[in-house]
């Protein structure tokens, strides 16, 4: 019989790798002591099954499946006969060896040696043939079985739902309670996963009677199979329903239930459950993690982003690669771009999970240059694979940097670009005031009907300030979108800059008529674990007397300075803040608010849910200069860094 080959002169390991080196003597050691058995069996002839039995079983523990087989060969040349043991572990490994011609031999050996009715037996035989040649197959075995247990009901069921047919999963089900089988949680977690599949609350809803019946709705695999079936039917309160009733949750009940709630917006909810389920005593594990961390990935939510952080750090819990990719995106949306970058520094492994975020994140912190570096670096690293994802990153960053040339190079190598990728090369090129090139684009690729195309040209006309063509491209919004009210404030802006006013309260008596509300600026910060949100005016908040005294004191030393403001015709909510009311813009307040609250050289965090108008980053330059203070201030296009008088965006925004 082939003996393993000695271990005596194996490369030995780098002593710095302390894990490695005892898995490596483990090893070892697992294949002297299979080599040892070997011998034994070398020396005299042995006939027991068990000897044999377990030595297969310890190949394929030791993932050794050539030895496995060659073991179960050599079993058959000494005459030992195989018995309803030996069968399912040389089925096991005919399997995971991808062996289906091994396989079929074996079914001729069962059927010979007569264990081909054997329970063990027959569910090894499903299983290879289930994933080795079609689940019609391994449901053939099944029916020609004569005994049908549990366990080969519950597989066959399995079988159907890897290979999409979650409606014959179901029918298994219902064969089951029709033969009088025993359900168990296994069998009924089967069934619920196929209803989720199919999205259907009516199957569900059936099957998790048959649960409450048997008595199993609150076995833990039971409920967690529950409240994702119902999660994923779209009825996320009748999923929190089955989590509340659950007398005992684990952490994949909570963790399904932060996963939700923070995909449906829910973010304090999300956070609430995270608190609660560690007050509960359970450890969050790495995929609790990195459900919660989107919940934090907003400037009013980078304290419990640092905490969870700071959380994972004290309790030594392991961050793999999904969580430390999931800490970057936070920091990069929180405003912590210095931070993004340090744990991106420190990666061992980077996939393109990683590089596209952080490429994406130099471009929204003003950065592309950075981005654009990294996605040359990423070039070069064959063991990475670049996708439209990451080409849309690296247009993003050339876009933030202006660099023409790099984003025509990189869009030409898009196999087959997206209107997304479109709309971002004709940002480039409109930023960068190449208007006759961007038209010839757009006419080129005909996408002159896509409102992002549209959007990103006018983004350019506004930039440099091209009202005729600008006033042409609003209107063909308007034709693009009718009932859509930015696009008719926009319209109206640009007349009033123009001073076309009878045009103006034409659009203002359209927007009524047809009942059109546009969105309210709004301007948030959070101070002491409270949000403060302002809007444009607004004199509600009980420090208002004084933060408005604040910005007319800024505004003052302005003017004294001999200072100009542009009028701006950028897109804005209400036709109060087109008229450019320096010290009644939402931004502008909730600035004002973080001077007044905070100590001196404290970074002030602001965000705005519509665009930075001009005359206001012209004043939050101006005064980050005046009070040497950073001023952080994140609109729906970019983060703007003010410092010392300069945004990081570079007035292109």
């Amino acid at each position: 019989m082939e003996v393993l080959p000695s271990t005596q002169n194996q490369r030995p390991l780098i002593k710095e790798n302390p894990i490695a080196q005892q898995r490596h003597s483990q090893n070892v050691r697992t294949r002297t002591k299979v080599a040892v058995a070997h011998q034994v069996f070398d020396g005299k002839p042995v006939s027991d099954t068990y000897a044999w039995n377990k030595l297969i079983q310890s190949h394929i523990a030791n993932t050794d499946l050539h030895h496995a087989v060659s073991t179960y060969h050599q079993m058959l040349l000494r005459g030992v006969r195989p018995d309803r043991h030996t069968l399912p572990r040389a089925l096991s490994a005919s399997r995971l060896f991808a062996d289906l011609s091994l396989g079929k031999q074996l079914h001729g050996h069962a059927l010979k040696f007569g264990c081909s009715d054997d329970r063990y037996v027959i569910a090894a035989l499903i299983e290879l043939y289930g994933h080795l040649h079609s689940v019609d197959t391994a449901k053939w075995v099944f029916d020609k079985s004569h005994v049908k247990d549990l366990v080969s009901w519950t597989m066959i069921a399995r079988l159907y739902i890897v290979e999409g047919k979650p409606r014959m999963a179901l029918d298994m089900l219902d064969a089951m309670i029709e033969s009088g089988a025993q359900l168990d949680a296994v069998a009924l977690a089967t069934a619920i996963g196929a209803c989720g599949m199919l999205k259907s609350m009516t199957d569900g809803m059936k099957v998790h009677q048959v649960a409450k019946e048997r008595g199993l709705e609150f076995d833990a695999l039971v409920s967690n199979s529950l409240s994702k079936m119902y999660i994923d039917c779209g009825s996320v309160e009748d999923a929190r329903t089955v989590f509340n009733q659950m007398p005992a949750k684990d952490v994949i009940s909570w963790t399904e239930m932060i996963r939700v709630s923070v995909k449906k917006g829910g973010f304090n909810e999300g956070l609430k459950l995270f608190r609660q389920m560690i007050a509960d005593g359970l450890k969050p594990d790495q995929l609790s993690i990195s459900s919660v961390l989107p919940a934090c990935a907003r400037v009013s939510a980078n304290k419990q982003g640092k905490e969870i952080h700071g959380y994972l750090l004290r309790n030594g819990i392991h961050m793999n690669l999904i969580v430390q990719n999931a800490l970057i995106d936070m920091y990069i949306k929180s405003g912590f771009i210095e931070s993004a970058s340090k744990i991106f520094a420190g990666l061992k492994h980077k996939d393109v999970v990683s590089c596209t975020a952080m490429i994406l994140g130099y471009s929204l912190h003003g950065q592309g240059h950075l981005g654009v570096d990294l996605f040359r670096q990423m070039e070069k690293d064959l063991s990475i694979k670049i996708d439209e994802i990451t080409y849309a990153a690296v247009l993003h960053a050339c876009v933030a940097a202006r660099m023409v040339e790099e984003g025509k190079f990189y869009f030409n190598c898009i196999k087959t670009p997206t209107v997304a990728h479109c709309a971002l090369l004709v940002a480039l090129l409109s930023y960068s005031g190449l208007f006759d090139e961007a038209r010839n684009f757009i006419a080129q690729k005909k996408i002159e009907g896509h409102v992002e195309v549209l959007r990103a040209l006018l983004d350019g006309c506004r930039i440099h300030k091209q009202l005729i063509l600008g006033k042409r491209l609003a209107e063909q919004l308007c034709d693009l979108e009718p009932l859509n009210p930015d696009h008719y404030v926009l319209l109206s802006n640009l007349y009033v800059d123009d001073a076309k006013w009878d045009m103006v309260f034409g659009l203002r008596g359209m927007i009524s008529d047809m009942g059109l509300k546009p969105k309210e600026a709004c301007s948030w910060i959070e101070f002491k674990n409270k949000i403060h949100v302002f809007g444009t005016r607004d004199a509600s908040h009980p420090r208002s007397e004084r933060l408005y005294w604040e910005l007319q004191c800024l505004m003052k030393k302005r003017e004294d300075e001999d200072h100009r403001h542009d009028l701006d015709y950028s897109l804005h909510d209400v036709y109060e803040e087109r008229e450019c009311i320096l010290i009644g813009h939402s931004e502008m307040l909730a600035i004002s608010f973080g001077l007044i609250s905070t100590q001196a050289g404290t970074t002030i965090r602001v965000t705005k849910n519509l665009r930075v108008c001009r005359n206001c980053h012209d004043s939050a330059k101006a005064i980050s200069k005046k009070v040497r203070r950073e001023i952080i201030l994140k609109d729906p296009k970019c983060f703007h860094h003010f410092k010392d008088g300069y945004c990081s965006c570079g007035d292109f925004w």
